[in-house]
């Protein structure tokens, strides 16, 4: 099959995107790494020591980052639909997180232990009708959101992809019933038509 024009502007702008072009250089997997390093580098979220559990983990690159922030000390469990080549220090569970049974999996492989920070870049398959799209994105946040208000120790954060759009404003009201602190990030790295944004709830009360 021929590629589309519109597939051959995106790859064109991929091939020449700087973040593409520094992932590529500094051995992440994807360019996503530099939204959470602009993110943790203001917030300063992730620490040595830390269980950290990574929601939509697949390629790896916001693993990679937690992975080398946390120096060896400290546990993270990445989960996601899709297969994920190994990093060290890193435990992969594959499976959809809209199922019970792979919830069931993540929170036995916590084995009762409370974490310290819940980090979710997940996203539904596109089918490119908006307001299928917007759901599935919002459903996918509400159970981040579940995990969290469970299995994040008070005093815990929770950073999650969200799309602008409806149901936003009430996620955001939700949020700020569970933590101290709601701001909502808009790393570089996140391109400027993208609708993406980042809500990071601190310290779960």
């Amino acid at each position: 099959m021929k590629p589309s024009r519109t597939s051959k502007a995106w790859m064109q702008e991929h091939l020449n995107d700087p973040y593409v072009k520094m992932a590529q250089k500094d051995g992440y997997r994807a360019r996503a790494a530099y939204k959470l390093i602009e993110i943790d580098d203001k917030d300063k979220l992730i620490k040595p020591g830390m269980t950290v559990v990574d929601l939509g983990s697949t390629p790896g690159s916001w693993s990679q980052v937690v992975a080398q922030r946390l120096k060896g000390q400290g546990r993270i469990i990445a989960l996601d639909i899709l297969d994920m080549h190994p990093i060290a220090q890193v435990e992969f569970i594959q499976g959809d997180f809209r199922e019970e049974a792979v919830l069931k999996q993540l929170e036995a492989t916590l084995n009762n232990k409370l974490v310290d920070l819940v980090i979710a870049d997940m996203a539904p398959n596109i089918s490119g009708v908006k307001d299928v799209d917007q759901a599935g994105a919002a459903y996918l946040t509400e159970l981040a959101l579940d995990f969290s208000q469970t299995w994040l120790k008070p005093g815990g954060n929770f950073l999650v992809k969200v799309f602008i759009g409806s149901g936003f404003d009430d996620l955001v009201k939700v949020m700020r019933g569970q933590f101290e602190k709601v701001v909502t990030r808009k790393p570089k790295a996140s391109r400027d038509r993208s609708s993406e944004v980042y809500l990071l709830g601190l310290k779960r009360k």
